[in-house]
Parts: C-alpha cells; sequence; structure tokens
C-alpha cells in the first residue's frame, strides 16, 4: 500500500509542473480539440518516459554499482530545484499553441518523468502500473490545468509548483535516507 501512495505521490509532483504550464495555456482559450489533444499527448509522454528511463536508469546503475534509492532521492531533489529555479524566473512570452508547440511542450513537461524512471525500480518492480498511474495524474492535471486556466488567475500556477516542490522535496530525502 506504501508503495502505491508512493508512485501516486510522484505522479501527482511530476504533475504539477504541466498543471502550472496547463494553467498558463488555458488563459489564451484553447479550442476542446487542443484541449483534448494535449492532454492525451502529456498522459502517453508519462507513460513512455519513465519506462525509457527505467532501461537506462538498470543499465547506468549495474554500470556504476549506484544504490538505487539514492539515485531516486538525488533525482527528485534535482527536480525539485529545477522546479524552483523555474518558479524564480517565472517568464512572461506570447503563447502559440500550434501542433509543434504542443509537442515540444509535452515532451518539456514529460522530461521528469524520463528522470524518475532513471531510479523507479527503486520503488517497484510493476513498471507498467507505475507508468500508468504517472500518465493518468499527468492527463488529469493537465486537463484540469487547461480548463482551470480558462477561469483562474495565474496566481494558482505558483501554488501549484509550490506544492510540487514540496513533494518532490518530501519524497527525495525519504529516498535519501531509506
Amino acid at each position: 500500500m506504501s508503495i502505491l501512495l508512493s508512485l501516486f505521490l510522484i505522479g501527482i509532483s511530476l504533475s504539477m509542473d504541466t498543471f502550472s504550464v496547463c494553467l498558463s495555456i488555458g488563459a489564451f482559450n484553447i479550442n476542446k480539440k487542443r484541449i483534448i489533444s494535449f492532454t492525451l499527448l502529456v498522459g502517453i509522454l508519462h507513460f513512455i518516459m519513465p519506462l525509457i528511463g527505467l532501461l537506462l536508469g538498470k543499465r547506468i546503475v549495474n554500470i556504476l554499482s549506484i544504490n538505487a534509492n539514492l539515485l531516486l532521492g538525488i533525482i527528485l531533489l534535482f527536480i525539485a530545484v529545477q522546479m524552483i529555479l523555474e518558479l524564480v524566473k517565472k517568464e512572461e512570452k506570447e503563447f502559440n499553441f500550434n501542433l509543434l508547440n504542443m509537442l515540444l511542450i509535452g515532451i518539456s513537461v514529460s522530461l521528469d518523468s524520463f528522470s524518475v524512471g532513471l531510479g523507479l525500480y527503486a520503488i517497484t518492480d510493476n513498471i507498467i502500473l507505475s507508468s500508468f498511474i504517472f500518465s493518468i495524474c499527468a492527463a488529469s492535471f493537465t486537463y484540469g490545468g487547461l480548463l482551470l486556466g480558462k477561469y483562474s488567475s495565474s496566481k494558482l500556477g505558483i501554488y501549484g509548483n509550490i506544492l510540487g516542490i514540496a513533494l518532490l522535496i518530501i519524497l527525495g530525502i525519504m529516498h535519501l535516507f531509506k
């Protein structure tokens, strides 16, 4: 049960940056077709990226003989630091939500799930379930963020990032000392 809880918390943490980005994108009055397309894209990427990360991660860990829990803790804390830096940077940009931008944004918000995949086997051997949980969380937060972005201010995006950062730091520290 604690493994499932950890996977959901990681899935939620991975989805917070997506949620924050989608809050901003949603403010640009995106049509329903783009909302659904982008939601599916992000969900699929959050399913595939941990699998790719895991395949590479097993090889890296075997070659370097690194403790998998330590690696996952470092990765989670690294992602949290990246999110903090993005939060501090907070640049406002003009946005064009075409198919190329959807793909680029989808990949960029899914890279953190690739990183988590590097040490995922420290938590569970059921990688398909893990990827599915990450995918469902990311798709839900993407859809919710796009819809909520139409109706809320950009302040909520900051709180989403702060919550995601806090969860990543807690999980990272837990794995460092496991």
